[in-house]
């Protein structure tokens, strides 16, 4: 933090011993000592607050860019469901249009040979 080496401390312990004393000395030491905890504990707790701050600001982050996509990909999901064509219904089986006309085909040549089989009864009858 501070770039302060051994050559310069001697030279502040040297000045404060000049200064304060041998008797008041130790007890400045002590104080100098609580307050520069205190500085330090108070920059810690600043720096841990940003860091949480950062991380949850981060975490936020993530969550929104996690729920935009489950929504986009949620949207694309329902668009291909209403975009694929329902599977066709199955077709009634050809068989059974055939027999109809050949149904109506019988019916057609019945009603040939009954009218043909009237005919000659008819000239009968009016004989």
């Amino acid at each position: 933090m501070f770039d302060i080496g051994f050559s310069e401390l001697l030279v502040v312990s040297v000045v404060g011993l000049i200064i304060l004393g041998p008797e008041r000395l130790p007890m400045a030491a002590k104080t100098a000592g609580l307050w520069i905890r205190k500085i330090r504990r108070s920059i810690q707790s600043v720096q841990r607050e940003i860091n949480s701050q950062l991380d949850q600001e981060e975490m936020q982050r993530s969550i929104k860019e996690t729920n935009e996509r489950i929504m986009r990909e949620s949207a694309n999901f329902e668009r291909e469901m209403h975009t694929t064509k329902p599977s066709p219904k199955p077709q009634v089986d050809p068989e059974p249009q055939a027999e109809s006309v050949s149904t109506s085909q019988d019916t057609q040549t019945d009603t040939a040979q009954a009218t043909a089989n009237k005919a000659p009864d008819e000239t009968q009858s009016r004989a």
